[in-house]
């Protein structure tokens, strides 16, 4: 018996993000080429009206969502929510309401894939929509992240499927990638396998942010945000952008 060992590859960024016409919401976390930042993005895309008509703002240090034209507003349930959350030195990204429960529950000491057992996939059937999470921890001039997906068992809600995803000491010019669709489809069909290894181009806030916006379908693509937080001193900046204007 032969056994082959296949080792992953890494990916390039624009290429993976437009891999897709509708990869939904995604998340990338990572370090800078040159070791100085952590760097992560937070994308939402749409394809109905009520998913559309959202915008990202700033809330705090984190951002919300919410609806560009409120007169178009259906549902806000799954759609109207914050996405990222800055807890001490943590910082939380998440596609849901899931970021409050994390932020919640870590603040009173629990971890947070403790936090996240608490919480399982969106229930939108039949897409079951995974719920995609990222935390990033930088403390003493040291980072390390990681990234969590519940989702339903291969489409089948009587089950939930939980998997986290732990990097320390993340190499330079690196990230990984995680979205809650592999493709478009009817039903969505979930992420599957590990968050994508990526490389992450030698680039400051601006061009990276211009790189992920214009590798998103032109169609679907709703709003981005990117952010890089230096390591040594917690400082950040963040960049916000919003098809809807």
């Amino acid at each position: 018996m032969i056994f082959i060992q296949h080792r992953m590859e890494k990916k390039v960024l624009s290429q993976e993000l437009s891999a897709t016409t509708y990869p939904g919401r995604g998340i990338v976390i990572g370090k800078t080429a040159d070791g100085t930042h952590a760097v992560t993005a937070y994308f939402i895309m749409g394809r109905s009206v009520n998913s559309r008509n959202r915008v990202f703002v700033e809330d705090g240090e984190g951002i919300r969502t919410q609806a560009f034209d409120p007169s178009k507003l259906s549902d806000p349930s799954l759609i109207i929510y914050a996405p990222v959350r800055v807890l001490g030195n943590k910082t939380i990204v998440t596609n849901g309401d899931q970021t409050d429960t994390i932020y919640e529950l870590m603040d009173k000491q629990m971890t947070f894939e403790q936090a996240l057992r608490t919480r399982e996939f969106e229930p939108d059937g039949p897409n079951y929509t995974p719920r995609i999470s990222g935390i990033m921890h930088i403390e003493d001039g040291k980072y390390n992240y990681a990234m969590s997906i519940l989702k339903s068992d291969n489409g089948d809600p009587a089950g939930c499927n939980r998997y986290t995803f732990a990097y320390e000491n993340p190499k330079a010019g690196e990230a990984r990638f995680i979205h809650t669709y592999m493709q478009d489809g009817d039903p969505l069909p979930s992420f599957e396998g590990e968050p994508t290894w990526v490389e992450l181009p030698d680039a400051d806030i601006d061009t990276l942010t211009n790189l992920i916006w214009e590798s998103l379908n032109e169609d679907n693509k709703v709003s981005l945000f990117v952010r890089y937080i230096n390591i040594a001193d917690g400082t950040y900046e963040s960049r916000i952008v919003n098809k809807n204007v």
